[in-house]
């Protein structure tokens, strides 16, 4: 079937009645749902945006003729890494960038694995043929989909062999004709409300060994399969309007916990097994990791973009444009756009054809810039924080502006420079709920964390760095200045 469109993502999601459970309540329709509804129509509406630009966000399906998806496509060339830049770009604009799990973001990644399955084989041969076949499905479905990368947080002093509670986290039960089973929790699945399916990753920290290798899988399941549990913490959508949350009422995504009770995976759906070396080397050596880089990188320059659209609108709207601590501040925010969009230039045309056959980005500029937004992004909402100043607090709503006693003061004490004060209070909500609102700081959060532990990665980053011809450098720097060698200097 071709990609699909929003109503038919809804009525998918409507007819599944995945097990999902919100404020001590097992939800009965996700799209009706309070803390649901008004994500699931954002994200239909980027399902209808396919269709509304085909030339920009579809393509023909190799092995149907359909028009598919673009995010899932198997890039050939610098034009095709190009193209879909430009897709993830149209539906990150609806977004202003906010939702980081729109259905783009693991579509590239499921690509880089199912074009590079004959590394899954070093498992079993059987695991390539899933993965190729699980990719193929998803996109000529055009499947909604979830994950979950991490073991709950118990102790990360220990192994997970050697946990009090060995079995808490997500393991292989049983191993019978029809698949595997599995019990346990992982963490943490943003969208695992509104998804179709959600694959469990290969985690990318195991520690090698036979008695981790329980905890060693990768696989794909529906996410109403039997015994699944997904667990949303609590929504920040507080069902208010567009108006007073212009982003948490449109764009939260939640995030779940998920609990496996003794789940069977077929085996048709099992892409890792028993095998800490293939975890670990996965994101790698399948490239997986610089596609994901390369969707998410775009995304955040959209969302450069969005909060730096902010700034100037409130400058502008309270006229401080012209005082130079404001126009200092404001060129950080620019300096980090022109900086992201660098990298991002950089990596796109210093692409190559890697090993499985795939255009792949360069990884050097990305792992960069992936390296250096989580500390960027704080500051860049910091700033609009800070130059918003008591007018992030002066913000009634609209309901107060409907009432006919208040509503005319309000709109005259409120209103800007260029504004009227209901236009300027509709200004400062959104810059709100980018800054201070529970919406907005899980925004930060998530953007601190979105590839792990910062310091982790820098330590990684820092390790996997050619050092060696800067080093050089200095040598033959220092070579070229030598003089006659003392005579108490050793060799």
């Amino acid at each position: 079937m071709p990609a699909r469109t929003g109503e038919q993502y809804i009525q998918k999601l409507k007819n599944a009645d995945n097990n999902v459970y919100i404020h001590g309540e097992r939800v009965k329709d996700v799209t009706e749902h309070p803390a649901f509804k008004n994500v699931i129509q954002s994200m239909a509406r980027l399902y209808d945006i396919q269709y509304e630009k085909p030339e920009k966000m579809l393509y023909k399906s190799p092995t149907t003729g359909d028009q598919v998806g673009l995010s899932f496509i198997q890039p050939k060339t610098i034009d095709d890494l190009i193209a879909r830049r430009e897709m993830i770009t149209e539906w990150a604009r609806f977004t202003g960038g906010m939702m980081g799990r729109s259905p783009d973001y693991l579509n590239t990644d499921l690509m880089a694995f199912g074009t590079a399955n004959q590394f899954f084989a070093e498992g079993d041969p059987m695991f390539a043929e899933n993965i190729k076949n699980y990719y193929e499905y998803c996109r000529e479905n055009d499947i909604a989909l979830t994950h979950t990368l991490i073991h709950p947080q118990v102790n990360r002093a220990k192994a997970q062999h050697e946990q009090k509670d060995a079995n808490v986290a997500l393991h292989i039960v049983e191993k019978n004709d029809d698949g595997v089973v599995v019990e346990g929790v992982r963490l943490l699945a943003t969208q695992g409300a509104i998804t179709d399916e959600i694959m469990v990753f290969p985690s990318t920290v195991k520690r090698a060994g036979e008695l981790d290798d329980p905890y060693s899988l990768a696989f794909a399941i529906p996410n109403n399969t039997p015994g699944l549990k997904l667990m949303s913490r609590e929504s920040f959508d507080y069902g208010k309007n567009h108006w007073d949350h212009p982003l948490g009422s449109r764009f939260e995504e939640g995030d779940t916990i998920v609990y496996f009770d003794h789940v069977l995976v077929p085996w048709d759906r099992i892409f890792v097994l028993e095998n800490s070396s293939v975890c670990n080397r996965t994101f790698g050596e399948t490239n997986a990791v610089v596609h994901s880089s390369h969707q998410v990188i775009a995304k955040n320059v959209v969302k450069t973009e969005f909060v730096l659209g902010a700034v100037l609108s409130l400058m502008d709207a309270i006229g401080i444009d012209q005082f130079q601590h404001v126009k200092d501040k404001g060129s950080e925010i620019m300096i980090a756009l022109e900086t992201m969009k660098s990298h991002l230039y950089r990596a796109e045309y210093n692409a190559k054809i890697d090993k499985w056959g795939m255009m792949t980005p360069d990884f050097a500029p990305l792992d960069a810039a992936r390296n250096w937004y989580p500390q960027v992004y704080p500051r860049l909402v910091e700033i609009l924080r800070i130059l918003g100043a008591s007018g992030m607090m002066g913000i009634p709503t609209q309901a107060d502006f409907e009432n006919e006693e208040i509503g005319p003061i309000l709109h005259r004490a409120a209103q800007g420079k260029n504004l009227e004060g209901y236009e300027r209070v509709q200004l400062f909500r959104l810059c709100w709920d980018l800054t201070m609102s529970a919406f907005g700081t899980r925004q930060v959060h998530y953007e601190y964390y979105f590839f792990g532990d910062p310091i982790k990665m820098h330590m990684t980053y820092f390790d996997n760095y050619d050092k060696q011809p800067f080093k050089d450098m200095i040598s033959e720097f220092l070579d070229r200045a030598k003089s006659t060698r003392p005579k108490y200097a050793k060799a």
